[in-house]
C-alpha cells in the first residue's frame, strides 16, 4: 500500500529528470495525503512528437462512470496483479497511465508503542515515477481528473514493514509506459517487475507525519533515538 509520499525537490529537477519543456512552480510536499492535488506526468498526444506534461491531479481514482466522486476516497491504490481486469481500472490500465513523481513514500512497522512510519528514499536524493493510472469525470459542465498508485509485492527490505509497495518504475521504461499503443498487460506487469526497490533506503521518522494535514520538513527528519 502507499498512503503517503514526498515530493520535495525543485521543480528544475523535476523538469531536467523527465525531460519536460516546462513545470509549473512546485512548493516542497513532506506528506502528501489521499484527496491532495499533487504532480502527475502524462503524455500529450497533441504535438507532434507527443510530449510529456506535468499536471496537478487530485490522489483517489474517480472512474467516468462513478454517481459520485467521494468513490476516489477508496481508490488511492490498485494492486498490479488486477489492473487489468477491474471494471474500476481496466479501461485507464489499457490507455490512461501516468507517472506519478515522487521523492520517497511512508511505510509503518508495528511495534508495542503503536505504529512507528519510516521514510522510504533514494539515498541521493534523486526523485522516481510509481507508476499510476488517471482518469477524468465529469459531471456538469466541470471535470475532475484523479490517478491512483499501482502496487505491487515489496523488495525483502521493505517487507517486514508492509505486504505491498508503491510500483517503481525503471527510467527506461517511463516513455512505454506513458504509451497508450502500449496495451498488452503481459509487457505493463514486466515493466513493474524490473524496478523493486532494492536501491531505497529507509529512514524512521517521527509520528507527525500520521496528521494528514501536517506537511512540514520535519515529516522527513530522522528520529533522535533511531527504531530498531
Amino acid at each position: 500500500m502507499c498512503g503517503r509520499y514526498t515530493l520535495t525537490v525543485p521543480a528544475e529537477v523535476v523538469a531536467e529528470l523527465f525531460a519536460l519543456d516546462e513545470v509549473p512552480e512546485l512548493a516542497p510536499r513532506y506528506n502528501i495525503a489521499p484527496t491532495q492535488e499533487a504532480p502527475v506526468i502524462r503524455l500529450d498526444p497533441r504535438p507532434d512528437p507527443p510530449r510529456r506534461r506535468l499536471h496537478l491531479l487530485r490522489w483517489g481514482l474517480v472512474p467516468y462512470w462513478a454517481d459520485d466522486p467521494s468513490i476516489g476516497n477508496r481508490m488511492i491504490n490498485c494492486r498490479v496483479e488486477t489492473a487489468a481486469e477491474k471494471p474500476a481500472y481496466r479501461e485507464v490500465f489499457r490507455r490512461h497511465r501516468c507517472l506519478v513523481v515522487a521523492d520517497g513514500f511512508y511505510e509503518w512497522k508495528k511495534d508495542p508503542g503503536g505504529k512507528q512510519p519510516f521514510w522510504a528514499h533514494r539515498p541521493d536524493g534523486r526523485p522516481f515515477a510509481f507508476a499510476g493510472l488517471w482518469s477524468r469525470w465529469r459531471h456538469g459542465g466541470g471535470r475532475l481528473d484523479t490517478y491512483t498508485i499501482l502496487t505491487t509485492e515489496p523488495s525483502p527490505h521493505l517487507a517486514p514493514l508492509h505486504d505491498r509497495m508503491p510500483a517503481i518504475l525503471d527510467p527506461a521504461d517511463w516513455s512505454a509506459w506513458l504509451d497508450p499503443e502500449v496495451s498488452d498487460p503481459v509487457e505493463l506487469r514486466a515493466m513493474i517487475a524490473r524496478a523493486d526497490g532494492r536501491d531505497l533506503a529507509l529512514r524512521p521518522v517521527g509520528r507527525q507525519v500520521n496528521t494528514a494535514s501536517y506537511d512540514e520538513p520535519d515529516c522527513v527528519e530522522p528520529l533522535t533515538a533511531p527504531a530498531d
